[in-house]
């Protein structure tokens, strides 16, 4: 079950040339599994019709302040009243002015005054507008008013500038919405994450590598940013997006991804290993290409260094957790891994058992901690699974105490 099944989202549309991608904005909530409903100013309707976002919605759109959709209900109060969460999208400079000084003369701005619901603009102008002091302080007004502001991207716009004022992307603001509605029980905590596979060279065109795809880390990473934490992840070689609100660390090799984990511990307050690193590796790479022989190729492999048990010994109040990736054995093999490495929580999965392995969507775990205790969890999303786990490292929190606090996180500043 996702963030948004069920939600009420009212996303408001203002009159932009950016009011086009609203479109798509309605659509990805409604796969999330939002109820959407659309408000639209007077202006909004000259660039994007209602019955568009009527018809993606499967709901009327509201235009007019007084419509009335039941015999004693005004339209603007149902609306105002019904929100799980209202996003304007996009803000222009007018509505944002509008709301920061409580007027109220059309359908969004009525309902923004009328509602008690969490809300959020997503800004979208003129890169001069944007600019502008006025525009500014307007902002800081809604800011101090608990509102939150999802900054615009930067790049060419329609009026034929170049800068800072386009619409966030829509996923970024579905993004940022799940956040608003999802406790931030992780809030202050440093999490570091790792994800992906690793790649360890036989010459300079081929390489040892495994399955892994990164899609569990990078769900946690995920799903750890909506619930409030600073989170980076170091990734192996890997296609996927790096998610919103996280900064990556790009890696190839095991030593590479040891190392920036390594340098990256004393910042974090937890430490996810998801990542399938390399336990072997060929001892000699050929500086050049191996050509092809009839006789075939014979690999020396060499062991690569676990670093996690010194990494342990100087966890301190951090808290540690690892992933057995298994093919027999299960809970034994997990278990053993648990203790030599030093971990407050190990998730194990069995491979071999269809929607548990690599590259894809779901995954079967038992989460097991270091207290003894063992669940075992049905076949679920990978979403869902790491919310399972980021849910333990909560209890976990709460039973044990931070202290010596790391250093101060950047805020999505680049990492190298």
């Amino acid at each position: 079950m996702g963030v948004l099944d069920g939600k009420t989202i009212v996303l408001g549309v203002s009159g932009g040339i950016a009011a086009y991608k609203s479109a798509e904005l309605v659509r990805l909530l409604v796969t999330s599994g939002a109820n959407v409903r659309v408000m639209m100013t007077r202006n909004a309707t000259e660039f994007i019709t209602p019955l568009t976002l009527q018809t993606l919605s499967s709901n009327p759109v509201a235009t007019d302040t007084f419509s009335l959709t039941q015999e004693s209900e005004i339209g603007h109060i149902r609306l105002a009243d019904s929100a799980d969460a209202i996003v304007i999208a996009p803000a222009t400079a007018d509505v944002i002015a509008k709301v920061a000084v409580g007027i109220a003369d059309d359908i969004v701005t009525t309902v923004l005054l009328a509602t008690r619901a969490k809300v959020a603009f997503a800004p979208a102008m003129n890169v001069h507008m944007y600019d502008h002091p006025t525009v500014a302080e307007n902002l800081a007004k809604l800011r101090t008013r608990g509102a939150v502001i999802i900054e615009p991207g930067e790049g060419a716009l329609a009026c034929g500038y170049e800068g800072k004022g386009r619409l966030p992307d829509p996923a970024t603001v579905v993004a940022e919405i799940e956040k608003m509605l999802s406790a931030q029980d992780l809030a202050g905590e440093n999490i570091l994450v790792t994800a992906g596979p690793t790649r360890e060279p036989i010459d300079p065109v081929r390489f040892v590598s495994n399955s892994s795809s990164g899609k569990m880390g990078f769900a946690i990473a995920r799903a750890a940013w909506r619930r409030g934490a600073n989170v980076r992840i170091v990734a192996g070689p890997s296609a996927l997006a790096t998610p919103y609100g996280v900064e990556r660390i790009d890696t190839v090799a095991a030593s590479a991804m040891l190392a920036k984990t390594t340098s990256n511990f004393p910042w974090s307050t937890v430490l996810v290993m998801a990542a399938a690193v390399a336990d072997f590796r060929p001892a000699n790479p050929a500086a050049g290409k191996i050509k092809k022989d009839a006789r075939g190729l014979r690999l020396e492999m060499e062991s690569i260094a676990d670093e996690m048990p010194r990494i342990a010994a100087k966890k301190g109040a951090r808290i540690l957790v690892g992933f057995a990736a298994e093919t027999d054995d299960l809970e034994a093999n997990a278990r053993a891994k648990l203790k030599r490495k030093g971990l407050d929580l190990i998730v194990a999965n069995d491979v071999t058992r269809e929607g548990a392995g690599f590259e894809v969507d779901t995954n079967i775990v038992t989460l097991i901690g270091a207290d003894g205790s063992s669940r075992s969890h049905p076949q679920m999303s990978k979403d869902a699974v790491a919310d399972l786990i980021l849910d333990r490292i909560v209890a976990l929190r709460g039973a044990k105490p931070k202290s010596g606090r790391p250093e101060k996180p950047s805020r999505l500043r680049a990492v190298r």
